[in-house]
């Protein structure tokens, strides 16, 4: 039987590898083994993932979090490596663009263990995002690439992978999957019972976080919406919550703490807009039908900016604005093309028997 190592360690992820790992199962081929690196710690954000996914526990957890990027990323790829030579592993599986994406696909790559890269393909075109030369560098070291759309697909056979020796499928994403299997599960976050009419707002990007010009405007955006509009509902990730009280920045929307999954799923099926910094936000939103502004300059999913469900508005208080107020209560149709449907587990997991 092979064994996968999955390697784990943001939100996103937890997310990804739970649908995955259910098909995994259900197929009876394959064991796996999990790694969680400890990329996120917080326990809103990393523990009660596995909890309410029914995620097994990790085989492995290294802890590794709080570090600069190349320090978090050597770390990663000193523990990981231990574990593959340890386990013998057939194959490594990596999901999306973090520091944990890159050291397994690394480690892995070093020690001659095929990588399968689930969300392979997408680009942003910007340099300057850590998550962008993640993925690229990841792409590279593996030999199955899972694309999530025809756009990512695209990007590939744009940079000549054609032409070497790999397997690029257009699976469909799994987040899809994953949205569709948890909906029924949706809870609301505590306190939020009965609340309707809101907007759902996210903010972590280090893009966004780093710069405090940025910061001070969307935040600036973010309370005139609040403010004019309809209630901004925030749970707020425990970095940006640092930069705004370092930057002295005044925050006036509903902030809540961060949320598990089914919370975020529930906030995503009740909110009339959303409004997001995060890649797999921007697609969550799509999948319940809401209308999305996005806090960036560029995005990876350019196909919902094409068919009219996302807006890109940067960091302009004056875009943010008009865009949330075009976009409110707009439902967003036929969210099934883009993504696969929901199929997207059981085709990666039929392609790797």
């Amino acid at each position: 039987m092979k064994k996968i190592i999955t390697i784990v360690g943001a939100r996103p992820q937890f997310i990804k590898a739970s649908v995955v790992s259910k098909s995994i199962k259900e197929s009876g081929a394959m064991q796996e083994l999990v790694v969680h690196t400890g990329q996120h710690f917080d326990a809103n954000m990393s523990d009660v993932f596995f909890e309410q996914l029914g995620i097994s526990k990790p085989a492995f957890e290294l802890g590794i979090h709080s570090a600069k990027h190349g320090e978090m990323t050597g770390r990663m790829l000193i523990e990981i490596e231990k574990i593959l030579i340890q386990e013998q592993a057939d194959r490594v599986m990596v999901y999306g663009d973090t520091n944990s994406t890159l050291a397994g696909a690394l480690a892995a790559s070093k020690l001659h263990i095929p990588v399968a890269h689930v969300e392979a393909g997408l680009r942003s075109f910007n340099m300057q995002m850590p998550e962008e030369i993640n993925r690229i560098l990841t792409d590279q070291l593996s030999d199955i690439l899972f694309c999530p759309t025809e756009t990512a697909v695209s990007n590939l056979r744009a940079e000549g992978f054609e032409s070497k020796p790999v397997a690029i499928h257009n699976v469909g994403d799994v987040m899809q999957d994953a949205a569709l299997h948890f909906a029924a599960k949706a809870v609301p976050p505590s306190g939020l019972q009965g609340h309707t009419g809101f907007i759902l707002a996210t903010l972590h990007r280090a893009e966004n976080t780093d710069d405090l010009a940025r910061l001070a405007d969307i935040v600036q955006a973010l309370n005139d919406v609040h403010k004019n509009l309809a209630t901004v509902v925030l749970p707020l990730h425990p970095r940006t919550r640092k930069a705004i009280q370092q930057a002295g920045i005044h925050l006036e929307v509903e902030v809540i703490d961060p949320v598990g999954y089914l919370e975020m799923i529930w906030l995503l099926e009740k909110a009339e807009l959303v409004m997001t910094d995060s890649g797999g936000v921007q697609k969550e939103a799509f999948f319940f039908g809401k209308s999305c502004v996005t806090l960036r300059d560029q995005t990876e999913w350019v196909e919902l900016v094409e068919v009219g469900a996302n807006t890109l508005v940067g960091a302009d208080p004056e875009r943010i604005r008009a865009a949330a107020q075009s976009a409110f209560g707009r439902r967003v149709q036929d969210t099934q093309q883009l993504y696969g449907g929901g199929q997207a587990a059981a085709r990666i997991v039929a392609l790797m028997n």
